[in-house]
């Protein structure tokens, strides 16, 4: 009777970090997000980091094949998925292995006690049995083991299901279990489930008993003697909010944007991890005015896009970084013919085929100079899930605005990676300024295709098909005004000129830049794209310690801000920490004199929040 009353009791805490980790069959992407969901609905503030082999299926048991599902869950504002794990759910040895460097001490690690056979032991390279009682492994750790596969037969002995298929519904276990843990609405899982499955009901009814299973086991157990509450995050902005990934906020903000310019939105796309989400969403948007084209090579892809934004509409392309080596050419007539175009790139890690699952930044030069000749393109880079509605919207204004390609960068961790986001409303978006012209009658001069307007200097955007608005387009150079063919080098140097004039004359409309912390002092963190989070939590920690450092992070990397460099003049040291080897270090150090210091941490996981202070600390010292 003691021991199911200690069961009840309750601990608050501010936050949490959980980390989900099995085989890749194991449905832990599946867990992960659907404890996120409940946590979200539950109001706390989420930040998730989905990590997982790109391998289509590793051996069973083997570190190749585990795939994890990090979760950070708080009652106050977070920005990272967090360095250090407060909780580990482990279904096998190999999950423990590859995992169980990132528990903290005394953190709970939560094991499928029945996978740690010796034949698993021996593929995870445990020469002795971990959970043993006279093992020590495992002592700086609170370890629960529990029989998840034999609870979760139990569970479904009734059931018509395979050997097999009970096995694959374990997972749902581990999400009960957790559920009760941390005061989940099981009713918000529940209606997920069944949102997931409702085609399937064998499965359906199959995981909805292990759910249900899995949380009265934490209820009516003696091993869990407390359960977690966090309680709900105070939302500064009242609103409608929503659980959204990257990948999906890149799509619902190119969706907006078409609809408050008036045009149809396009998306030439080849697949290719982690940018293929995207396809995947706007396919499935036909009612929206939405037309996606699925070409059989990047470059297809591309030039398909160059056309669609040809004929008028707001063209995108998505891909990642070996896609974008394909697609340099064609950025290159896309430059040239100045039409409004959208390349978005998710990064993912690097060179070649490289990490095709894992985070990297490292696609920065490319992006600002892989294409032949002088071929200016701006770049804008979102910083999380969120924000990356906002970063497609503004790439598709700049677009049509200034009648040029944009280069949208996002990166593995912010396209898979969730957060709340408050969804806006439409009419409070900007407006989309751009002219198109759909006659040619009242031109002074007749239509000339490179006659510029004088403040943007974006060439006018001819609607096609109208009578007296024709004009060539193609890779060879242009005379100014007139468009004809032009091989003549005063006329190259010009236009070379307007083209960058145009890419530089964005940075008139850019908002101040804004610092957290104070304008002045000893050390300022410059970010940019998914390293925002991780600095501004570091930059928050030392100034609660009193240190004398500021945070600036970088939407625009072409144009830069104009009023960078008198920032960085007013620090004694600049530190720029990136997940490459200094790509954007090396373009501040080409337009900016200033002290600065590179942190560059190439992992393909984002940077982690006790290195960066580390860094900044030594800094501030030197």
């Amino acid at each position: 009777m003691n021991l199911q009353q200690n069961a009840q009791r309750s601990e608050e805490l501010e936050s949490v970090v959980v980390r989900f980790a099995g085989d890749s069959g194991d449905g832990m992407q599946l867990t992960g997000g659907q404890f996120t969901l409940a946590s979200a609905l539950a109001g706390n503030d989420v930040a998730t980091f989905p990590d997982y082999p790109a391998e289509i299926r590793a051996p069973a048991g083997t570190l190749a094949g585990v795939s994890g599902y990090q979760l950070h869950f708080s009652s106050g504002e977070i920005f990272t998925p967090g360095d250090d794990v407060d909780v580990l759910v482990a279904m096998n040895p190999a999950a423990l292995a590859k995992n169980l460097p990132f528990l903290r001490e005394n953190g709970m690690l939560i094991v499928n006690s029945d996978a740690f056979t010796a034949k698993l032991l021996k593929m995870a390279g445990f020469e002795t049995n971990p959970l043993d009682e006279d093992d020590t492994q495992l002592e700086k750790y609170q370890v629960y083991p529990v029989d998840l596969t034999r609870l979760t037969r139990d569970a479904l002995v009734e059931t018509d299901l395979t050997s097999k298929e009970v096995e694959r519904c374990k997972n749902f276990f581990a999400l009960g279990l957790m559920s009760w843990l941390y005061e989940r609405d099981l009713q918000i899982l529940v209606e997920e489930v069944e949102t997931q499955f409702g085609s399937k009901p064998r499965y359906l009814n199959a995981n909805l008993i292990v759910l249900r299973s899995g949380y009265n086991y934490g209820e009516n157990s003696a091993q869990f003697m407390v359960r977690y509450r966090v309680p709900a995050a105070k939302s500064g902005v009242p609103g409608t909010y929503r659980n959204v990934q990257g990948n999906e906020a890149v799509s619902l903000g190119l969706i907006a944007a078409a609809h408050r310019a008036g045009k149809e939105l396009f998306l030439g796309s080849y697949p290719i991890t982690p940018a293929s989400d995207i396809l995947h969403f706007l396919s499935k948007q036909k009612a929206l005015g939405v037309l996606t084209f699925q070409a059989e090579d990047e470059i297809a892809a591309v030039c398909a896009t160059i056309a669609a934004a040809w004929g008028n509409q707001l063209a995108v392309t998505t891909t990642s970084g070996p896609g974008m080596a394909l697609k340099g050419e064609a950025m290159g007539l896309a430059v040239m013919t100045e039409l409004p175009m959208i390349v978005v790139n998710v990064q993912r890690g690097g060179p070649s085929t490289g990490l095709p699952t894992k985070t990297e930044q490292s696609d920065l030069l490319q992006a600002m100079y892989g294409r032949n000749g002088e071929s200016p393109m701006v770049v804008i880079a979102a910083r999380s899930p969120g924000d990356a509605f906002y970063t497609a919207y503004e790439a598709a204004r700049v677009a049509l605005k200034y009648m040029v390609p944009v280069v949208l960068l996002s990166d593995g961790y912010i396209a898979n990676g969730a957060e709340p986001w408050r969804v806006p409303d439409l009419e409070d978006l900007p407006e989309i300024p751009y002219v198109e012209l759909d006659s040619a009658e009242g031109l002074p001069d007749g239509f000339q295709p490179y006659a510029r307007d004088p403040e943007t200097l974006a060439r006018p955007w001819p609607k096609l098909g109208t009578p007296g608005l024709e004009h060539r387009l193609g890779g060879i150079e242009k005379w100014d005004v007139t468009g004809h063919i032009s091989y003549d080098p005063d006329n190259h140097h010009h236009m070379t000129l307007q083209r960058q004039a145009r890419v530089d004359g964005i940075a008139k409309e850019l908002p101040a830049t804004e610092i957290f912390g104070d304008d002045s002092g000893d050390v300022l963190v410059v970010s940019w794209g998914s390293t925002y989070g991780s600095c501004l939590t570091a930059v928050r920690l030392l100034r609660n310690e009193g240190r004398s450092v500021s945070h600036v992070h970088l939407r625009w990397i072409n144009p830069l801000p104009r009023d960078l460099g008198d920032i960085f003049s007013r620090f004694n040291t600049v530190v720029v920490p990136e997940i490459n080897n200094g790509q954007l270090f090396s373009i501040l150090r080409g337009k900016f004199d200033f002290n600065g210091r590179r942190f560059n941490r190439v992992g393909g996981i984002p940077l982690q929040i006790e290195d960066l202070t580390e860094v900044i600390i030594d800094s501030l010292s030197s």
